[in-house]
């Protein structure tokens, strides 16, 4: 888990929040990611929000298997609706939270 928390300029967060809460919405994370390329906020959510989608077609293909991939992906799905509304509402009072287990990939990811 990455230790360091990205800082924002306010006006930046003020300009891009609602921008950037699109990435909380399936593949409506690629929209901050190709139109706010100047925009930190909106990136570092776009980002997180990119790492999101992919692991949920994980989920989804985990669902496919009988049973037990059911059993996943219901679980799975319920975590991934909690957790996409807590960091869209964070996005939109401003703030950046780092969803755990997933949220340290996106430093990896370069745009």
């Amino acid at each position: 888990m990455s230790d360091v928390k990205p800082t924002f300029d306010q006006k930046d967060v003020n300009d891009n929040k609602i921008l950037a809460a699109l990435s909380y919405i399936g593949i409506l994370c690629l929209i901050p990611l190709l139109a706010k390329k100047d925009s930190k906020y909106a990136q570092e959510h776009g980002k997180q929000g990119l790492i999101m989608l992919i692991a949920w077609i994980c989920l989804v293909v985990i669902g496919w298997i009988p049973i037990l991939g059911w059993l996943v992906f219901f679980l799975g799905s319920i975590a991934f609706l909690v957790v996409s509304l807590v960091a869209f509402i964070k996005c939109l009072m401003g703030e950046f939270w780092e969803i755990p287990v997933i949220g340290q990939y996106r430093s990896k990811i370069n745009l």
